[in-house]
């Protein structure tokens, strides 16, 4: 599906369309070019991250087409990049705003080079795709990385202030995939710095520009000082434009089923009456802060799939006290730690649970249960 040659793209809201979405993606493509900005990607970041499609469900479609699993495992190992970072957020919690294992060095600023906010930076590949990025809400995983690399590594900026900015205009926004990434890149979660140059942006992006600040071997990288381009940085002032709180209908005998930003599952407990109420708390929302673009998917996603959802713009407490209510259900998140209620557990690819150090300790014991299940 060649969904990003217009200027837009467009990421529909019709579970049935989402649906098409999973049976368009070609698994054994995708391993051969997802590092490609023309790659075989699937585009079902957004519905993973908002919580409509779980990463079992992809997986669980994926494997019931019948390919073996040697061939497909560089899909299969994204969908659970996503899961191990959950279950880093839900085992360390907090700690991972804060440098998880190394601290970032050199660090000159805590704020983001301006060149990158604007999208002028002189590399065509990363200002086309910045650019795109603010109409978009979306941008490819591996430009990701790239301006994580050229904001950290080379302008030693925090990675903090610039995982928010680009949480802030994601569709996909998840903070835990968003910010162990970060800390990925900048070695405080790895065990050196991932570093970009100008050779292989050509190489991806499909250009030929020579002659930038990146245009130096991978032997020489690590060493540049910090180009002027990207000395004078900015200090963003990002706040999400939440909806006025309207009131709501609310139905004491029947259960309430909780909705947020991390979770707009259309087929959650679909078939019961209930309270169905998509709660905006504002606290979690001036601490991680999103964009009106990802407002607006958030609710049409709700809208358009979960029939007789509410909105309520306000603390948990306040819902509570407010409608007087003690049966809530809800499902697990690190965010949902205040809630009081019946927690269920989120939709997990596999039984594996906990912090584990690196990717390759948790992928070791995922891939122990897919040869079971392919018994």
């Amino acid at each position: 599906m060649e969904l990003f040659n217009q200027e837009v793209s467009i990421f529909p809201t019709s579970y049935s369309e989402i649906l098409q979405r999973i049976r368009y993606i070609d698994p054994i493509r995708y391993g051969t070019t997802r590092n490609y900005i023309n790659g075989a990607v699937s585009y079902l970041s957004p519905y993973i991250s908002r919580g409509v499609v779980s990463t079992k469900f992809i997986f669980t479609e994926i494997i019931n087409r019948g390919y073996p699993p040697e061939k497909i495992e560089k899909f299969i190992q994204e969908l659970a990049w996503r899961d191990y970072w959950q279950q880093i957020w839900n085992s360390k919690g907090e700690a991972i705003n804060q440098d998880i294992k190394h601290q970032q060095y050199p660090v000159s600023n805590h704020s983001i080079p301006t060149v990158i906010n604007k999208g002028n930076t002189g590399i065509h590949a990363i200002d086309t795709a910045i650019k795109k990025f603010y109409k978009t809400g979306y941008i490819h995983n591996h430009l990701r990385m790239y301006i994580a690399s050229i904001i950290c590594n080379i302008g030693q900026s925090h990675w903090k202030i610039p995982a928010k900015w680009m949480y802030y205009h994601l569709l996909d926004a998840d903070w835990a995939s968003n910010a162990l990434s970060w800390q990925w890149v900048a070695g405080t979660n790895a065990h050196k710095k991932y570093f970009v140059n100008q050779d292989n942006i050509n190489k991806y992006c499909f250009t030929n520009q020579k002659n930038t600040f990146l245009d130096v071997s991978y032997e020489e990288i690590s060493r540049i000082e910090t180009p002027e381009i990207l000395l004078e940085t900015s200090l963003l002032k990002l706040k999400t434009p939440l909806p006025k709180q309207q009131a709501i209908d609310f139905n004491k005998q029947a259960p309430t089923l909780l909705y947020n930003f991390y979770n707009i599952d259309p087929n959650w407990k679909r078939n019961i009456d209930a309270n169905r109420i998509l709660l905006l708390e504002p606290s979690i929302f001036s601490k991680y802060p999103i964009a009106q673009k990802t407002i607006d998917f958030m609710i049409a996603l709700s809208k358009e799939n979960i029939p007789n959802i509410q909105l309520f713009v306000g603390e948990f407490h306040e819902l509570q006290n407010n409608y007087n209510h003690q049966k809530i259900i809800f499902k697990e998140h690190p965010l949902n730690y205040n809630y009081n209620g019946i927690q269920e557990s989120r939709d997990w690819m596999f039984s594996i649970k906990g912090y584990h150090s690196s990717f390759y300790a948790f992928w070791k014991k995922c891939k122990k249960e897919i040869k079971v299940l392919m018994k």
